[in-house]
């Protein structure tokens, strides 16, 4: 009967096979998506869990009962690549479109852009996305999450043909409009799928893969615009959205969708394939733990908050910071940097190819997204994010300055100097150190910070109004640029970043640890949350489950009583 239980419960990293390390202990890209389960904590296993997991090797088995997980989080991963890619799309085309401009292949573009028109190419996908967003709950939960997930493939693949046979500027809008439309349309599938169907254990490990299979295409991107014409890497975008469909034809829906439709024998069979292939009664009493969570759910109502819950400071406070961390994210220069690198790059005059900088700075985006999901767990979110706002600030004023005292160097000037490099390197190390921390935090901090009676508006519109700033961060850069000059431009980034490190200094409570109900306390004001909490006893963990409803937060011992009296 341990056995079974072992192989059934689904509420703690032990008994799944998993080890104690393996939590989701950063709750790293969890997006604006209400059904997304599980705070971070620890605890100690029972002695009769630690026996049974001595009395069974069970090596084989954990990784039998992992790799269905790592199959369908692949699959869903190949619709973020193909976003990612996109985003990529936007910043080797940008060169090849501009009036007078070839491409990394000198060949001459058929269709040119002028300033005015690039800023906007540039930032329209922003918007969208936003749009695409707004109704993507609505357009998943009717469908299913793997229907909705294979729809919005197609949104990439009409973008980029669109872009392969654009011959007029208002189609390459209607092309950036597609794929914008399709990023935001991808979040509340992809985000809850994960949260659905992924043990506790694997749970943080596969959010943190989605922004970094996300850079992983931009930086893909990158290096194609580096080697063909945009025409052709368009086309071969297009593989990754193709790659995908195929790819979720053979991952099961998400059994939690199928069971809130009253499809309890394909949640079963989802169930079973999910967790290694296995037989009904080995998911037993998940099942009925899922049962119970759903019915615990539809419990509560499923309006809009009332004016009253947006107006109490749990919800004013959380959100402020989420949306503050979000401007200072888009405008410390990154976003800008990101979509418009080859022209900053031709401007301050690098030593090597400006495509292959572009390169650059997409592999160190990379880079720092991994280098936030190896640390954070064991620095915790205030520490990261405090480094890489004075180390971005710090980046952009040196790079401002040089290019101010030498001159804003044309394409043709001399880049042979002992100095040279300073203003690529400078820039290059931002982008490493922003996406240590800044970049990430406001995602990470979506999923911890509201409570459950305003947590699926509230992070709809921390999601939403992240997307409208960083809309106006890209669309802004060109007037900065023709008002403040570029050395003005990047002080004024460089100012944005390091005042945000004084006043989140001040304001950030580090929630990396802590279980629900204390971050809830921190903003109502009962406690104050600066370093990082430690291991959680059952006593937490049964009082943020009572908070926040999650079947992966039962405790252990009474996932046990429970089973044992139904057996």
């Amino acid at each position: 009967m341990h056995r079974q239980l072992k192989n059934s419960c689904c509420g703690h990293p032990n008994l799944s096979g998993g080890t104690p390390h393996g939590d989701a202990g950063h709750r790293f890209g969890d997006g604006p998506s209400p059904g997304l389960w599980g705070y971070p904590f620890r605890y100690e296993a029972s002695q009769t869990e630690k026996s049974d997991k001595a009395q069974d090797a069970d090596g084989p088995k954990t990784f039998r009962r992992a790799l269905p997980q790592l199959l369908a989080c692949s699959a869903k991963n190949m619709i973020l690549l193909s976003y990612g890619m996109s985003l990529g799309f936007v910043t080797i085309a940008i060169p090849a479109l501009e009036a007078q401009a070839g491409n990394a292949t000198n060949q001459t573009a058929s269709v040119t852009l002028s300033k005015p028109q690039i800023s906007w190419f540039g930032s329209i996908n922003w918007i969208m996305v936003a749009v695409g967003g707004i109704v993507s709950g609505p357009f998943a939960t009717p469908w299913g999450r793997r229907p909705a997930m294979i729809a919005v493939n197609f949104c990439f693949v009409v973008g980029y043909l669109v872009f392969y046979m654009a011959e007029s500027v208002p189609v390459l809008y209607l092309a950036q409009a597609a794929c914008g439309f399709g990023g935001g349309l991808l979040e509340a599938p992809v985000l809850t799928y994960i949260a659905e169907i992924a043990e506790p254990h694997l749970r943080g490990a596969m959010s943190a893969s989605t922004t970094a299979v996300l850079i992983l295409g931009l930086f893909i991107d990158f290096s194609l615009g580096s080697v063909l014409d945009w025409r052709t890497v368009a086309l071969v975008n297009i593989i990754a959205p193709v790659a995908a469909v195929i790819s979720l034809c053979f991952v099961p829906e998400s059994p939690h969708w199928l069971m809130g439709q009253g499809r309890v024998e394909d949640a079963r069979r989802a169930l079973c394939w999910l967790r290694g292939w296995t037989k009904p009664e080995d998911v037993a009493t998940e099942m009925s733990l899922l049962e119970r969570t759903l019915n615990q759910t539809e419990k509560k109502p499923s309006a809009l908050p009332t004016l009253s819950q947006l107006r109490k400071r749990t919800f004013l406070i959380p959100f402020s910071l989420v949306v503050y961390a979000f401007f200072i994210g888009h405008w410390s220069g990154m976003t800008p940097l990101q979509t418009f690198a080859v022209s900053i790059f031709t401007t301050v005059g690098t030593p090597i190819n400006k495509y292959y900088a572009t390169v650059l700075i997409g592999l160190v985006e990379l880079t720092g997204t991994v280098a936030c999901v190896a640390l954070v767990h064991y620095t915790g979110k205030r520490p990261l994010a405090l480094m890489s706002t004075l180390g971005a600030g710090v980046c952009f004023v040196v790079a401002a300055t040089y290019v101010h005292v030498v001159g804003e160097a044309l394409p043709d000037s001399d880049t042979s100097g002992p100095y040279a490099w300073l203003p690529m390197a400078a820039l290059v190390i931002s982008a490493f150190i922003s996406h240590t921390g800044i970049r990430i935090l406001p995602w990470m901090l979506i999923g911890e910070v509201y409570t459950p009676d305003v947590k699926g508006f509230a992070s709809g519109a921390s999601g939403c109004a992240g997307y409208v700033i960083g809309f106006f961060a890209n669309k802004s850069f060109f007037f900065l640029q023709e008002q403040l000059t570029l050395p003005g431009t990047f002080w004024l980034y460089g100012a944005v970043a390091l005042s945000g490190t004084v006043i989140m200094y001040f304001y950030l409570p580090e929630t990396e640890g802590h279980a629900l109900h204390e971050i809830l306390e921190h903003f109502n004001g009962e406690r104050v949350l600066r370093s990082k909490g430690g291991k959680k006893t059952d006593g937490d963990c049964e009082k943020w489950a009572s908070d926040n409803r999650a079947m992966d937060t039962v405790s252990p011992d009474h996932v046990r009583s429970r089973s044992e009296s139904r057996l």
